[in-house]
């Protein structure tokens, strides 16, 4: 398959285009978020030249719909739309958090693989990832996915929480699942450094994953199959909060809350 992948969901942009001969992958990674908006379509034309390709032999586009940054999204997801529309390519909207999970999935089975091969030990096939994002404003893009060593499940909605909200694990994982054989639980994503100690602890591997455009393109043929493809004008970004800043009225607010708080 011929296809475009980007994401512009987080602070990180990422493109990568596959030709579907075999030929390989033609990535490209630079400023995310609002710098997007100027770069991402040259960026993109001009890794489609390096793979020999034009817009009209694309078989899809795909885009991470989030969610994430808002200017990211409504970048990602107009450029998705323009493209599509002026070439005639179905759209790919796939969840950042997906993503997310997939290269968590990626990067720790090549690892899992260099050290099995020394040690001559299995690579793990199956996993559960508890997908996190940095939402700003104190809280946390959350998921649960599953990958049953062929194919993604998704374990609920998307949802926007507090980093104590993950408190108990047990409310991700219940003990039936953690006593299944072979599934591999990791978190991942990009919160760790902000959020780290106010995660819950566990044993857990912390693999520290963004939402790549190559994951995007790993993921793509499952959810082609599943005919997920939607015509250009249909292709939406995944908005989970409805506001992105707080009011001067309630920083006031919170601050006369602070200072009302009188140390033990």
């Amino acid at each position: 398959m011929n296809l475009l992948a980007f994401d512009t969901s987080t602070e990180t942009l990422t493109i990568a285009v596959q030709r579907g001969d075999g030929a390989g992958a033609w990535q490209h990674s630079g400023p995310g978020g609002a710098a997007a908006s100027a770069t991402l379509i040259p960026a993109i034309l001009s890794l489609m030249q390096e793979a020999g390709l034009t817009l009209t032999e694309l078989d899809a586009i795909v885009f991470g719909r989030g969610p994430g940054s808002f200017t990211g999204l409504r970048t990602a997801c107009s450029v998705a739309q323009g493209l599509a529309f002026g070439a005639g390519v179905p759209v790919l909207a796939v969840d950042s958090l997906l993503a997310v999970a997939e290269e968590a999935r990626f990067q720790f089975t090549q690892v899992a693989q260099k050290a099995g091969q020394q040690a001559g030990r299995g690579v793990p096939r199956k996993f559960r990832v508890v997908a996190l994002l940095d939402a700003r404003m104190d809280e946390l893009y959350f998921g649960c996915y599953e990958f049953d060593g062929a194919l993604w499940s998704v374990d609920g909605a998307c949802s926007l929480v507090k980093p104590e909200a993950l408190a108990n694990i047990g409310d991700v994982v219940n003990a039936a699942d953690a006593a299944e054989g072979g599934i591999t639980f990791m978190l991942a994503g990009n919160v760790f450094t902000a959020y780290g100690d106010r995660l819950p602890a566990s044993p857990w591997p912390r693999v520290v994953a963004l939402p790549a455009a190559s994951s995007l393109l790993r993921l793509a043929p499952q959810l082609l199959r599943a005919g997920l493809a939607v015509p250009a004008d249909q292709a939406l970004p995944l908005y989970i909060r409805d506001k992105v800043a707080k009011t001067t009225e309630e920083r006031l607010l919170e601050k006369s809350a602070a200072a009302l708080v009188v140390p033990a």
